[in-house]
């Protein structure tokens, strides 16, 4: 187990920042992908081995329970025999219950070593997943940034290929680059047209809600409302 939480504590302590300038360096997503790929494994294994812990835990409780209650016999047997004059079973019980007692004690810190691990397995999962949501997260927003990227690489080497058009002399394919270039103009205005006029509309509609708002009150202090 020692060895999977060391695992887990170097994952947990990665520097996600760092993987992530990686990937955008290289412009791949592979050392993310390994990163979530080794999360995922281990994470697996944490689960595992918290079950077989936890296990283990409800076995201890349950044989301890049953000899603290083997304890409590043997205790009132001794008392019992001694006042019946029966110091020869009395003894023997006595010895009994002292080996019960010694096993209490090794199955009292058997116990409390394995909750202690089970609680650091338990941890360690949570952590571990969080780290896991977290580089998701980022693998989502770093792919779509690799997409932009190449979206806008190629829409610049489709520039160049229509200023060079443009610069070929010849006219008739200089004059159809110009019109390609016409058109994006215009595309590009009229986008920017409607996004102007959306813009102008919510104003309106907020500046009216104001308006109405304040004849409302008007109304109001007015005895005019119904």
């Amino acid at each position: 187990m020692a060895t999977l939480l060391d695992k887990v504590k170097t994952l947990i302590s990665a520097n996600l920042h760092a993987l992530v300038d990686q990937a955008l360096k290289s412009n791949s997503m592979a050392v993310i992908d390994q990163y979530i790929r080794q999360v995922e494994d281990h994470l697996e294994d944490l689960e595992d081995a918290a079950a077989t812990v936890g296990g283990e835990v409800k076995s201890i409780k349950r044989r301890l329970d049953d000899q603290q209650q083997k304890a409590g016999e043997l205790d009132r047997a001794i008392d019992a025999f001694l006042v019946e004059g029966n110091e020869t079973t009395a003894l023997a019980t006595q010895s009994k219950l002292n080996s019960t007692r010694r096993l209490i004690e090794t199955y009292t810190e058997q116990l409390g070593r394995l909750e202690g691990e089970y609680q650091q397995l338990l941890e360690a999962k949570v952590k571990l997943e969080a780290r896991l949501a977290t580089m998701k997260q980022q693998r989502e927003e770093l792919q779509a940034l690799l997409e932009l990227a190449r979206s806008k690489e190629i829409a610049v080497q489709a520039m160049k290929g229509l200023d060079d058009l443009m610069g070929s002399g010849d006219a008739d394919i200089g004059r159809i680059a110009q019109g390609i270039h016409a058109r994006l103009d215009k595309a590009t205005t009229a986008t920017e047209m409607r996004a102007a006029s959306l813009d102008e509309q919510i104003d309106d509609v907020l500046e009216r809600g104001a308006i109405e708002a304040q004849l409302a009150e008007r109304k109001k202090k007015l005895g005019l409302t119904e």
